[in-house]
């Protein structure tokens, strides 16, 4: 059984228009179905506005679908669900702005422990602090940064902060929205590196959302490619990435360069 299961999903949002305020109905995805097995990565790529990121925040349970359906480990995510709680401690996200996801009057240790106060209540007091000192570790910084404050940190480093946050629940799960667009290459080849690291290690199950077809390539088991809120195209990575059927998967491709940095498979 997949551990998640996206099943014909479709947001549709309501808008006034002309000088009457005829209300009119703009559908920002439609009938998108993927699943995704346990350790693997599927890649959600397509260009801006293509509803890759509408997508995901339904599959947290942050916006009703207008129809279709998300299921996690078999069961309904949805706003009535008394498990929904429950289950986004095991999927988490990675937002895309690494600058924008941190609390800038919290410092690294009150980032990290946050997940452990809302969901861990019970847990002794000085839990959060050895946890976060050793998820800092995992993602490549000194147990130094807990005292200090994002202001301090570059963007890449902010990023890892990020990262440590969405494991401090160990999930099965992340959510990961274009994680290094607001990175330089360097540092975002970096942070893929790291990312493809922690799955190994902790055998974690990834959604990768991209507009970068290199990018989603290196992570990916599978790929799935959107276009103005409608999947165009789906299959294994190779056969996305070395036999494209549609026009506008070889654009992708063609759009954007291989990275050096990377290992590509």
């Amino acid at each position: 059984m997949a551990l998640l299961q996206v099943s014909e999903l479709t947001k549709n949002y309501s808008r006034r228009s002309g000088w009457l305020g005829t209300r009119e109905e703009k559908c920002v995805v439609d009938q998108v179905s993927f699943s995704i097995g346990r350790g693997e990565t599927l890649g959600l790529v397509g260009e801006s506005g293509s509803g890759k990121s509408t997508v995901a925040r339904m599959i947290l349970g942050l916006i009703p679908p207008s129809s279709g359906s998300v299921h996690f480990d078999g069961r309904p995510v949805d706003g009535t669900s008394t498990e929904l709680r429950l289950m986004r401690r095991r999927m988490q996200p990675v937002f895309q702005d690494p600058f924008a996801a941190l609390n800038p009057r919290m410092t690294v240790a009150q980032i990290i422990a946050a997940p452990f106060r809302i969901h861990h209540r019970n847990r002794p007091a000085d839990a959060p602090r050895e946890n976060a000192g050793e998820l800092l570790a995992q993602v490549g910084l000194d147990e130094s940064a807990l005292r200090r404050y994002p202001h301090e940190f570059s963007g890449g480093q902010r990023q890892r902060i990020n990262i440590a946050r969405a494991l401090a629940l160990r999930p099965e799960l992340l959510l990961l929205d274009e994680p290094v667009s607001a990175l330089d290459v360097s540092v975002g080849a970096q942070i893929m590196n790291l990312l493809r690291h922690l799955q190994q290690t902790f055998h974690l199950t990834y959604l990768f959302i991209s507009h970068s077809m290199p990018l989603v390539r290196y992570l990916s088991t599978n790929i799935v490619v959107m276009r103005a809120g409608k999947v165009v195209e789906a299959g294994t990575w190779e056969q996305i990435c070395r036999y494209p059927v549609a026009d506008y998967t070889r654009t992708l491709l063609e759009a954007t360069p291989e990275l050096p940095e990377l290992n590509m498979m």
